[in-house]
């Protein structure tokens, strides 16, 4: 059976194209560092950092959730996704009123300056430290969000990304978030580690599920931070951190192999066999896939053949075969990769439920 999708295709097209803007941005980093360091974080929200580093213990002025850590290639290094969730009362939305609507509706449309309208400024900093080397990095993003008023849930908890370059290693991420005045800050901590991109072994970036893909017109050339998707390349991305699915969808899945052996054209020979697993029993087996790059994009649905053998008053025998959606229930996904030119073998699972 096969699966794959246009998008898949796409993905594999757009590989090189991902690893030369992975090129750009690590050569505009390096001409930035050769600079005088400038002051990123201010030093009354890096003192709140510092102090919380030993211990890991976040402050909860601004209470929001650090999430699974992502990464994908870019050249030697690699591009971390940050993702992070927050409830929407702790943002500070308000409606423009007083002297504030007065100034903005002097430099906005009527349409933007409706009562209906509500907006968030803050402020947002990262400070990467490399625990198994003397790299540091600081980001500074800031926020700034305007929704529909009359649709807004003030006790909704929304998903947030953010997309920054660093080169491999074991990372301590001290996050914050501020007002706008900076009188309130709230601190999260968080490790993760990533690998060296030119390894010996098999290995895969973290394997996610995808709730959504799509093709930009060109890629972002600054750290942005988006609600509910990230940016990779040219892409836009959706991911599915809650992995959690329904009858009729299909589990499509994107990571990154290293290691792969490639030859001189770039190509690379790779067979990669999916099962869902229910407990030790084999709920659902694929047959086995081929790729040439790398980038693994795969949509797998999610259903199950079951056979029935029945045998008539003659003694012959018969089968019948239906394909159901999969049960509610907790599953595991086993995707056994081999690069075929080598031998290489890696074994990686991925829980996820279905409701």
């Amino acid at each position: 059976m096969k699966f794959k999708t246009l998008m898949s295709t796409a993905l594999a097209l757009m590989f090189v194209i991902c690893l030369v803007t992975g090129a750009v941005l690590h050569a505009r980093t390096q001409e930035q560092e050769a600079k005088p360091a400038a002051v990123i974080i201010p030093p009354e929200v890096k003192t709140v950092l510092e102090a919380g580093k030993q211990t890991r213990e976040g402050r909860m002025d601004i209470p929001f959730t650090l999430m699974e850590t992502l990464y994908l290639p870019a050249q030697q290094n690699l591009h971390n996704i940050i993702s992070f969730k927050v409830k929407n009362a702790e943002l500070g939305f308000v409606s423009p009123t007083g002297a504030a609507a007065t100034e903005e509706k002097k430099e906005e449309s009527a349409f933007t300056t409706t009562p209906s309208r509500m907006q968030a400024n803050c402020h947002i900093f990262l400070q990467f430290n490399q625990l198994d080397g003397d790299y540091s990095k600081d980001f500074y993003i800031p926020f700034n969000s305007e929704v529909d008023g009359t649709a807004f849930d003030a006790e909704k908890v929304e998903p947030y990304f953010i997309g920054c370059t660093l080169p491999p290693g074991k990372y301590l991420l001290g996050m914050a978030i501020t007002s706008k005045d900076l009188k309130k800050i709230g601190t999260q901590y968080t490790e993760f580690n990533t690998p060296q991109t030119n390894i010996d072994q098999l290995e895969t970036s973290p394997i996610f599920f995808v709730k959504g893909l799509e093709q930009m017109a060109a890629a972002e050339t600054m750290v942005e931070i988006h609600k509910g998707y990230f940016t990779y390349s040219i892409l836009k991305i959706t991911p599915n951190l809650e992995k959690e699915f329904t009858a009729g969808e299909n589990l499509d899945i994107l990571f990154y192999i290293f290691g792969a052996q490639t030859n001189a054209a770039g190509g690379a020979d790779i067979e990669i066999t999916f099962e869902i697993l229910k407990g030790e029993e084999k709920a659902v087996r694929y047959a086995a896939q081929a790729y040439s790059t790398p980038l693994v994009s795969q949509p797998l649905p999610l259903k199950r053949t079951l056979v029935t053998k029945t045998t008539n008053e003659a003694g012959e025998t018969s089968e019948k075969s239906e394909t159901k959606d999969l049960e509610p229930g907790d599953y595991t996904l086993s995707v056994e990769i081999t690069d075929k030119a080598t031998g290489k073998n890696v074994k990686k699972n991925i829980d996820f439920t279905m409701k």
